[in-house]
């Protein structure tokens, strides 16, 4: 068996392209107590909803509003119609043989609160007709070209309606 040692090569597209630009690092919680299992639910609705991931763009900011007041030991930490902001962290649109669309949500941030004591995102997504189309592919495989029709079935729209409630956590030390 050969080993051959690593050589690590320099990207000249990225060292001319990203060079200028300040690059920011991800929050690491290194100080948490991942062996605590106690978390309580924030329930909210969205303020303006969407219904289709087209109208949203990566990094927005999106507002939604507690249902009721979030309580830990006696005391309300964030209460009731509170704004809790969250941003729009990655949109992946619906696509061929009923693949749905997804929205995920984080940098959740709430009044008083610090963000590392909150869920770190939250993800929508739309309908999924993959359970229905590749069945029905596989059944009309046979009858040439009519498998090959059921690619153009899409997927459903991640959508979040004003009614929609929403529930992240918050995780106490």
């Amino acid at each position: 068996m050969c080993f051959r040692a690593c050589a690590f090569v320099e990207d000249e597209f990225v060292n001319a392209t990203l060079k200028w630009k300040e690059i920011e690092k991800p929050k690491a919680n290194l100080e948490y107590n991942y062996q605590n299992t106690k978390r309580i639910p924030i329930k909210m609705k969205i303020l303006e909803p969407f219904k289709s991931e087209k109208e949203l763009y990566e990094g927005q900011i999106i507002e939604f509003k507690t249902v009721e007041p979030v309580v830990y030991k006696r005391h309300i930490l964030i209460p009731v119609d509170s704004i809790i902001k969250a941003r729009v962290e990655t949109i992946i649109t619906n696509g061929m043989n009923g693949i749905p669309a997804s929205v995920i949500l984080g940098n959740f941030e709430a009044e008083n609160i610090d963000s590392k004591h909150l869920t770190n995102y939250y993800e929508k997504f739309g309908f999924d007709l993959s359970l229905l189309v590749f069945p029905l592919k596989w059944a009309l495989t046979p009858l040439p070209p009519t498998g090959s029709l059921t690619n153009f079935i899409k997927g459903g729209h991640a959508k979040i309606k004003k009614n929609k409630e929403i529930v992240i956590y918050y995780y106490p030390y």
